[in-house]
């Protein structure tokens, strides 16, 4: 049976801050009225990132809109760190790969896969200035030749 995939947010920033080394899916532990903000796209990846702490991983500063139809049951901090569901080897590689210098967990994007809701963190290793230049210059180039292609038909 094939998967059935939903992309909700995507984390632009962090393609064009860092370079992503590594792609890491993850569950994650959500309530029941984060899961429908989710599911309406109530989310912003932009500041996030994660931490992995006495051998589990959380999810921080990631923004899920208060769900309005959950009434007393919704929960008032809407950038609580949230846990994320990984096997604890693959948590140990991890933590031993962020522990050198210059590496970071940046959350990708967040889809559902079938009912589930999965996170995609990525292990990173930042940019500088004249890398970020280069990857505008690219793009910018392969745009410009599309729309070219695209006038000449």
């Amino acid at each position: 049976m094939a998967d059935y995939l939903k992309t909700v947010a995507v984390n632009k920033a962090a393609s064009h801050e860092y370079f992503i080394d590594e792609k890491y899916e993850c569950g994650i532990v959500l309530e029941g009225a984060e899961v429908k903000s989710v599911r309406a796209g109530k989310v912003n990846l932009k500041d996030g990132f994660c931490l992995v702490a006495n051998g589990e991983m959380f999810l921080k500063n990631v923004h899920i809109s208060l769900y309005g139809g959950a009434g007393a049951f919704n929960r008032r901090d809407e950038k609580r760190d949230r846990k994320l569901l990984l096997k604890k080897a693959e948590i140990g590689r991890i933590a031993g790969k962020v522990s050198q210098k210059g590496y970071t967990l940046a959350p990708l994007k967040i889809y559902f896969k079938n009912a589930l809701v999965k996170v995609e963190i990525g292990l990173c290793r930042g940019k500088h200035t004249y890398d970020k230049k280069q990857a505008l210059k690219e793009k910018d180039l392969t745009r410009n030749a599309e729309r070219e292609i695209k006038e000449y038909r």
